[in-house]
């Protein structure tokens, strides 16, 4: 057989054994299908860690995650049992093991994780980094591209990633990052977006997001979809819940998959797509409960289920943990490589974030191997441009690690500016990656890392203050 840089194997699915965790040993399989069992019983603090691992893991270990959380976490700790459950899931944890661990990388930081000082940001970076904010036509929903929106109904989440890109809005405030809030009640905020959709018939696309729309009320997320659906200019929704993966469970209630099937039904005969986005990182958090709520909603009605992840050094930055985790999806849960974004630059992330190089070399790397249609694109999201093939760089300095883009339309801010489709905008590698003479270039510049932060609260302000009364 032909040698190849990275060999197939076909690989069954597995739900690791939850009562190797001394936290869960009397956990009996019904508790472990039930949506509320896992919700009751996630972990939010160090004393509730404490208690699911007890002495399988060092003092140290709870120190350096205590640590984070006191110092640079931009995101609190909420992690549901079935997410645990898939750290080191092929044997009693370990503190060395939990510290490798790709999953653990990015769901329950450790400050050891971080690089040091002011190095742990990159000069650049900022709590909104996309400035979704600043294009919000109404309060939460983001008209960044000509025929799409992002609605953001919610600010929570079932489990909350290390490196979320709405870090400034989404979950509880950390000391280091004080929380931004809704304004509007979630009805009055629901309301003000089916209004701009109806009066807006160049959208056709809507993403619903949030937060993650696990944690609404399904009743008020059917309502709000049944809401687009009598659009009749909108014709893709996507649903984005990581927790089809971190709380299949959720999905898998008998009210959320009647309701989604009454929801795929009317779609089907309006004609519209109906989708569910996920985001899974690692290959190991494809379980079969996984598999079965992803099949779930196929069966349910909607046209696809596919997968938005990020590319995270430590966590699927190598071709074969791409591949890996492609074919778990694509072959054990009907889920649909889509795109791996590029981590954005918010504080104190670059440790996870590659350059635009490594990314471009990843994207060379994974073609051949997979189906077309299940290739998945790696994208940078560039600052007041939107998601970019990393092909795509207009030019890329590669030593000082700062890549140039163009685009082809205005965003909702941009209705009067004649120069937004001749500009370059720009995005940043993490300094870490660059060659002696880049580090030595950014030495020499005179950077506030709490600049950009400031900057873009202010802007958050700005914007709220221009949204229609």
């Amino acid at each position: 057989m032909l040698e190849q840089p990275y060999e197939y194997v076909a690989r069954e699915l597995v739900e690791p054994d939850w009562r190797r965790l001394p936290g869960f040993a009397d956990v009996t399989d019904e508790q472990w299908r039930s949506a509320q069992w896992q919700r009751v019983n996630c972990v939010k603090n160090l004393r509730q860690l404490r208690g699911v691992y007890g002495e399988l893991l060092d003092e140290s270990f709870y120190a350096d995650v205590e640590a984070d959380q006191a110092g640079r976490a931009t995101m609190s700790l909420l992690l549901p049992p079935q997410m645990l459950n898939t750290m080191v899931p092929a044997e009693v944890p370990s503190t060395a093991a939990m510290l490798a661990d790709p999953v653990r990388r990015y769901m329950l930081p450790v400050a050891s994780d971080r690089l040091p000082g002011a190095a742990a940001s990159h000069p650049y970076a900022a709590r909104d980094s996309l400035h979704e904010h600043e294009m919000w036509a109404v309060e939460g929903l983001t008209h960044r591209y000509p025929t799409k929106v992002l609605a953001e109904l919610l600010s929570t989440c079932p489990q909350y990633c290390g490196h979320c890109t709405r870090m400034d809005l989404v979950g509880n405030s950390t000391p280091a990052v004080p929380k931004l809030k809704f304004e509007l009640k979630p009805v009055d905020r629901q309301t003000a977006m089916l209004d701009y959709l109806r009066r807006t018939p160049g959208v056709r696309d809507v993403v619903v997001s949030g937060g993650d729309v696990a944690n609404l009320p399904f009743k008020n997320l059917e309502a709000f979809v049944a809401g687009l659906l009598e659009i009749e200019s909108v014709r893709d929704i996507r649903l984005a819940s990581k927790a089809l993966m971190g709380l299949p469970q959720h999905w898998l209630q008998d009210d959320v998959v009647a309701g989604m099937g009454r929801l795929g039904t009317t779609a089907r005969e309006r004609g519209v797509s109906l989708a569910v986005h996920t985001h899974v990182n690692s290959a190991q958090s494809v379980t079969p409960l996984v598999a079965e709520a992803a099949q779930a909603m196929l069966a349910a009605g909607v046209r696809d289920v596919r997968n938005q992840g990020v590319l995270l050094e430590g966590v699927n930055a190598t071709a074969g943990q791409l591949l890996d985790l492609c074919f778990a999806l694509q072959d054990g849960a009907s889920i649909t490589p889509y795109y791996f974004y590029m981590c954005d630059m918010i504080p104190s992330a670059e440790h996870w974030r590659v350059s635009l190089a490594q990314a471009q070399t990843l994207q060379h790397d994974i073609m051949g191997y997979l189906p077309g249609f299940a290739t998945p694109r790696i994208v940078c999201d560039v600052p007041y441009v939107g998601k970019r093939w990393v092909h795509q760089v207009a030019e890329y300095d590669r030593e000082r690690g700062i890549s140039y883009w163009t685009k082809n339309y205005r965003t909702g801010i941009e209705r009067t500016d004649e120069a937004a489709l001749d500009r370059r905008y720009t995005y940043y590698d993490p300094i870490s990656t660059l060659p002696e003479s880049g580090r030595a270039w950014w030495a020499e510049r005179d950077s506030d890392p709490v600049a950009a932060e400031a900057r873009a609260a202010g802007s958050r302000a700005a914007s709220v203050a221009d949204l229609p009364a």
